[in-house]
């Protein structure tokens, strides 16, 4: 252990927390020539006072030994998914047949949590969000304490209850979502103590799903945009992620946000909306340029590290510093394999969180997502089909990748 960087932890911690050497003390049964021996590089605590001031700054053992954040935190929207399997999509009026009914869980929290928990179990995990006091909401935070998802931070609503979509799965694949709001429209900063937070990077979803985040803030544009600044000003790298909503108004909303946005990962409809450049030309085939000039765009907006595009066919990155544009076709999976893309988004979005938060190139952060979200492809909810890091590895082995 290196007693000035533990020095300094504790020192910068104590001061966060508006106490004097000498309450601190007082707090730990010590002397105050104790805590300045600490703050000064001269010693550092016994091994048992670890716990304590880890349980009073509201930090890990780990980062008051190293003075380094750890793990990625992800909030916004929790809910339950309700997958019904159809055999058909009806014209109204018409009737189809359930072939499949389940439950799983639902939104960018614990799809993604939970996703990157089965990816690789050694990465703390914290989860953010609002739930209601109903059988939905149990079941959401049962299912990501199964994965050891820390959820400490998951309030509950008095009023509201647990927001959840029925799912209709048709297929082919495609899905429809008939969305319920619930407690996540009461969700809002005043939910999240943002100096608790103890985490290397901090992932927000659904921009344009959030009531409260993305009303509109007279100085910074929304809410959200407020909100990301005060979680970069304490020294966590930020990230989000955008719902496709026909009827939102995606400038308005999402603009302001990306100036305090070190990664934005979204699908290449959503990012079209900023730009205004349509990612298919006339003939519905893909146009990687006009997606690179979106990328550019959304650069030139405020993103500071990396801008993600995901569409069927590849996955797109764009390194803001270098200005590196990489693209990599999505896997090659026979339709025969796929029982549905519930959550395939979600599965993108944590292979890319989990490329950049173990320092991947930009080639290997789009391989690894890409093949994150076809495990997803394999199953018909939300997170059942991810697999571990090894055997997601091994998939483009497998299956090949498509062609651009």
């Amino acid at each position: 252990m290196d007693a000035k960087s533990i020095g300094n932890s504790i020192a910068k911690l104590r001061k966060k927390s508006g106490l004097t050497q000498s309450q601190l003390a007082q707090k730990l049964n010590i002397s105050d020539k104790t805590v300045s021996r600490w703050e000064n590089g001269l010693g550092y605590p016994e091994i048992t006072q670890f716990p304590v001031l880890s349980e009073l700054f509201g930090v890990t053992v780990d980062y008051l030994m190293t003075g380094k954040r750890k793990g990625i935190t992800l909030a916004g929207n929790i809910l339950a998914d309700i997958v019904k399997n159809v055999d058909c999509y009806p014209k109204i009026g018409m009737l189809a047949n359930i072939k499949e009914l389940s439950r799983a869980v639902g939104g960018s929290v614990p799809n993604t949590a939970i996703d990157i928990a089965k990816i690789d179990r050694t990465i703390p995990l914290s989860a953010v969000g609002r739930i209601g006091d109903d059988e939905y909401g149990r079941y959401v935070v049962g299912q990501m304490n199964r994965y050891n998802i820390n959820t400490e931070m998951v309030s509950v609503s008095e009023t509201k209850p647990t927001s959840f979509s029925d799912v209709i799965s048709q297929p082919s694949g495609e899905r429809t979502f008939f969305h319920a709001r619930g407690a996540n429209a009461e969700f809002s900063p005043e939910h999240i103590d943002v100096s608790a937070l103890n985490c290397q990077i901090f992932h927000i979803g659904y921009i344009l799903l959030l009531d409260s985040f993305d009303k509109e803030d007279p100085e910074y544009g929304t809410v959200m945009a407020r909100f990301l600044r005060d979680v970069q000003n304490q020294g966590i790298k930020t990230s989000v992620d955008v719902v496709s909503d026909s009827t939102a108004d995606y400038k308005a909303k999402i603009l302001p946000a990306l100036k305090y946005c070190n990664y934005i990962i979204l699908n290449e409809i959503e990012s079209s909306m900023l730009s205004d450049l349509p990612p298919y030309d006339e003939n519905g085939k893909l146009n990687p340029e006009n997606i690179k000039k979106t990328m550019q765009f959304m650069a030139s907006q405020g993103v500071k590290d990396k801008i993600i595009v995901h569409c069927k066919e590849a996955g797109f990155c764009y390194d803001v510093a270098s200005g590196k544009f990489t693209a990599v076709p999505s896997l090659n999976i026979p339709s025969s394999e796929i029982k549905g893309s519930v959550g395939a988004g979600d599965a993108f979005c944590a292979g890319s969180l989990y490329g950049i938060y173990n320092n991947y190139d930009d080639q290997h952060i789009l391989e690894f997502a890409s093949s994150a979200a076809a495990c997803n492809l394999f199953s018909d909810n939300s997170v059942d089909g991810m697999l571990n890091k090894n055997e997601i590895e091994k998939m483009a082995e497998k299956y090949g990748r498509k062609k651009l």
